[in-house]
């Protein structure tokens, strides 16, 4: 039991903790093991209702499963923990194992992989009196049947089993709320006017982390101009997306103003230099003027913008850098360019480029080295650009923004 307690549940997930309760009841109990998880209860089936989702298997006989196919037990690779659906079916002559009962019964069928004439023990996967995540069955054809002290030991080890795939299913469903709350916040920016094209993107910093700074947004400005933000509050974890959030707030009430991007950015400065709980953070702003067809920068510490053109190629936007937000320091100068018609403007957080080790500009050239497919809009500019820089993987968020101007159509 002490070395079931040092084996099983060695991380918060399901895969590896089934493959863990697998070994260890094969190494112990010289069995064929199968662990067969209930699917999480949909709401469209009736109270009592469990589906048979995904199984892990090991026969310790099974020809080549030890050394030099001596039938021994031996340490399973990866994979060969078997997950996947399990056909339901009446157990042998009818039997039907603890756990287990007839189709139609609301509990799961004995696994068709236990043969007649097999000697069989199924236990729930529950702890105490909560409800069975699953069953864990043991059947061997020769040691004879499975006496008291194995009995305890394989009950043992299914409710640890169970409390840690309790512990993984419990973190799953927070960081699946915390992914959303954070989605809600960043990917659905303001609406900008309908001569603007916009697609936007928000991957987190791998699946452990839960809310962060990184946000974009657009206001809709008068005389048919939109002001294009990207941000980046400096740290991670629920203090820099609360933090996000009052940055996001008060800029959108700053813009309705209608001031200069620059001038935005020096009161939000003087605005956040005054609480010294928030972090400083670095912001990008772009007013772009369709009717002009020009697009006026102001930088607070950020990197600097992409626009991609008609025919797919890069270019990086050189503009002045202030300090990051929240210094009190000011200074920031505006910036303006032509947008010319078709070609699209990427504005970023780091993440999406820096990487490890690596000097930014390095980073920041690899971007420009980009060649899209000629005429791409801002969603296929967002989707090859992630893709192409394997944003997936990255260490940091990553927020993106990518905008066009409409073309008119012919009078």
């Amino acid at each position: 039991m002490e070395q079931a307690t040092g084996e099983i549940g060695t991380t918060l997930d399901e895969t590896t903790t089934c493959r863990e309760l697998v070994r260890f009841a094969t190494e112990h109990l010289r069995a064929s093991v199968t662990v067969d998880l209930a699917a999480e209860q949909p709401q469209s089936q009736p109270d009592g209702a469990r589906t048979r989702a995904r199984t892990a298997t090991r026969n310790p006989r099974r020809p080549g499963s030890g050394p030099s196919g001596s039938g021994a037990p031996g340490p399973i690779p990866p994979g060969s923990a078997q997950y996947g659906p399990l056909r339901p079916g009446p157990a042998p002559h009818g039997l039907h194992p603890p756990g287990y009962g007839p189709p139609g019964s609301g509990l799961p069928s004995a696994p068709a992989s236990i043969g007649a004439g097999a000697h069989r023990l199924a236990v729930p996967l529950a702890v105490h009196d909560e409800a069975p995540l699953g069953t864990v069955t043991v059947a061997r054809t020769a040691g004879g049947p499975f006496p008291a002290d194995e009995v305890a030991l394989l009950r043992h080890a299914a409710r640890l089993a169970a409390r840690h795939l309790g512990h993984a299913r419990r973190l799953a469903a927070t960081e699946d709320t915390a992914l959303h709350l954070q989605r809600a916040l960043v990917a659905e920016p303001g609406r900008p006017h309908p001569n603007l094209e916009i697609a936007g993107g928000y991957l987190p910093a791998g699946h452990r982390t839960l809310v962060g700074g990184d946000w974009f947004e657009t206001v809709r400005l008068h005389f048919g101009r939109s002001l294009l933000v990207v941000g980046d509050v400096m740290g991670h974890g629920l203090d820099a997306a609360v933090d996000m959030n009052a940055y996001r707030a008060a800029l959108r009430e700053v813009a309705a103003t209608d001031l200069p991007p620059h001038r935005v950015l020096r009161h939000l400065d003087s605005v956040v230099a005054e609480d010294d709980a928030r972090r400083p953070a670095t912001c990008l702003l772009v007013r772009v003027d369709p009717a002009r067809g020009a697009a006026t920068f102001a930088n607070a510490g950020h990197l600097p913008p992409a626009v991609f053109g008609a025919d797919g190629s890069a270019e990086l936007v050189d503009l002045p850098v202030g300090p990051p937000l929240g210094t009190g320091v000011g200074g920031y100068e505006p910036t303006t360019r032509p947008l010319a018609p078709g070609a699209t403007l990427l504005i970023f957080t780091d993440g999406l480029v820096e990487r490890r080790g690596e000097d930014i500009d390095v980073s920041l050239a690899r971007l420009a080295a980009l060649r899209l497919p000629a005429g791409s809009g801002p969603r296929e500019v967002v989707e090859e650009v992630l893709r192409r820089l394997d944003a997936h993987t990255a260490e940091d968020d990553v927020a993106v923004l990518a905008a066009r101007i409409r073309a008119r159509a012919p009078q």
